[in-house]
């Protein structure tokens, strides 16, 4: 099986900054994108970065310039540097990782998994 482990959320005051990581794990022949996905109460869960296995990246407009995505591919590690925070990022982050699991890729079998997700809290 594969699990994301997340970490590094927790409460901040407005213009601070926070590191997240999601570590995948498990039999992993490859992941081809992992991002990071928030949902506020009341608010639908939306995408706040994506990253591929070969770097390219897309972000939310409301976080352009403040937050960066990045990957550790050798680790299967995903990062979520999020400075700058305002009150409104307030929300739990849920890490996503789409890939293939298995020893071999000829008996390998995709995989599309979730976090349990980690709360950020932003003070104002």
């Amino acid at each position: 099986q594969v699990q994301l482990v997340e970490s590094g959320g927790g409460l901040v005051q407005a213009g601070g900054s926070l590191r997240l990581s999601c570590v995948a794990s498990g039999s992993i022949f490859s992941i081809n994108a992992m991002g990071w996905y928030r949902q506020a109460p009341g608010k639908q869960r939306e995408l706040v970065a994506g990253i591929t296995s070969g770097g390219s990246t897309n972000y939310v407009d409301s976080v352009k310039g403040r937050f960066t995505i990045s990957r550790d591919n050798a680790e299967n590690t995903v990062y979520l540097q999020m400075n700058s925070l305002k009150p409104e990022d307030t929300a739990v982050y849920y890490c996503n990782a789409d890939g293939r699991y298995g020893r071999f890729y000829v008996s390998s079998r995709p995989f599309n998994i979730w976090g349990q997700g980690t709360q950020v809290t932003v003070s104002s």
